[in-house]
């Protein structure tokens, strides 16, 4: 097999509105592949007059090509034009960390994370229905290798026309990360949230099923326990009627820094995360890594992620999720049953090592 060398790797989702989950995997993606390979890794975006917010800002050079972002995707996916190479110089391998596809001029190792546009177009605008559609048709075409985080999204690949022996699968990792009380501490004082709370984390969008855990929660038996929502405003979905009902019982503290939002996941009594459709459902895993009991979703990459070391339910059945946070509130025991079963199975079996070979390894194949 041919060794790879010098990667592109697209990085323009960092400087989206709501950069989200495709953001923080590309980002945790290069970090890891800078801790855990040899390769040269350089970045390449749109042209901006600005960095992106210091949040979302990589690790490594990100060379800029001519256009702006609306005007670079039209082309790419119209034109096939401009190369990735026009501003980075020859690359052994280019690494399309969204679903923005550029022209082939080297082996592309496309990463898609879920087809959720697929199977429900109403969540999303009629143009990005386009987009992604059009980001799909050439994916199928012109990659030499695809990687999904999950088989729920490789199931959904296959089904959607993806050759399956192109398809690898490349979970996330995770770097567990100590938090001291001293900090949890301070987060409460700084966020304003006091006693025992359950914690969601995401961008706001239908396909997170916000409406459902508002719904569920809202019944249940310890009233004293306090709803912390985490994460930035998104698109389409309407709360504010719900979160007018439970006024105090809910606090948002908007989006929150990596080290913040760990404090947030050790300090919680549960994880709640009962999405719809998930490409791999990152905050999960991090909450697993804090040693935090999580409820989530069946027959979703979430589960997946749990196993057998979480709690899994229905994502459309209220009363479902509402016994299972009430049932965990009542049992101190199986809360920490399950914290204890999800540190083992988040760092035993996911890391950004494992991570980064598996794409230094899809890198070599895609140039065979």
């Amino acid at each position: 097999m041919e060794r790879c060398r010098r990667v592109a790797i697209t990085l323009e989702q960092c400087w989206h509105a709501v950069p989200g989950g495709t953001a923080r995997a590309a980002l945790g993606s290069v970090s890891a592949l800078q801790r855990f390979t040899s390769l040269e890794l350089v970045g390449v975006s749109a042209r901006h007059r600005q960095p992106p917010p210091s949040s979302w800002r990589p690790s490594i050079e990100v060379k800029q090509l001519p256009l702006p972002r609306l005007a670079l995707y039209e082309s790419w996916h119209r034109l096939r034009w401009p190369d990735v190479e026009h501003a980075t110089g020859r690359v052994d391998v280019i690494h399309a960390t969204g679903m923005a596809m550029p022209p082939a001029t080297a082996p592309i190792v496309v990463t898609v994370h879920d087809l959720a546009f697929l199977r429900d177009p109403s969540q999303f605008t009629r143009r990005g229905v386009s987009f992604f559609r059009r980001a799909i048709d050439l994916a199928r075409r012109d990659a030499s290798i695809v990687v999904c985080p999950s088989q729920a999204t490789i199931d959904e690949c296959i089904d959607n026309g993806f050759d399956p022996k192109k398809i690898r699968l490349v979970p996330w990792g995770i770097d567990p990360q100590e938090v001291e009380s001293s900090a949890i501490t301070a987060m409460r004082s700084r966020l304003g949230i006091a006693g025992r709370y359950v914690l969601w984390a995401g961008t706001i969008e239908p396909r997170k099923n916000l409406p459902v855990l508002l719904s569920a929660f809202e019944g249940i038996e310890d009233r004293d326990v306090t709803l912390v929502l985490a994460g930035p405003e998104g698109w389409n979905e309407q709360i504010d009627d719900q979160l007018g009902r439970l006024g105090s019982r809910v606090v948002r503290v908007g989006f929150v820094e990596p080290e913040t939002l760990s404090q947030l996941q050790a300090a919680a009594e549960l994880f709640i995360f009962p999405s719809r459709q998930e490409g791999f459902g990152l905050p999960v895993l991090e909450a697993m890594a804090q040693g935090t009991a999580v409820i989530t979703s069946s027959g979703t990459s979430t589960e997946e992620v749990v196993g057998d070391c979480g709690v899994v339910v229905d994502p459309s059945d209220v009363d479902a999720l509402r016994a299972e946070i009430d049932r965990l509130l009542a049992d101190d025991a199986e809360r920490d049953r399950l914290g204890r079963a999800g540190l083992d199975r988040a760092t035993s079996l996911f890391s950004w090592e494992k991570t980064a070979k598996a794409l230094q390894s899809a890198y070599e194949e895609a140039m065979t």
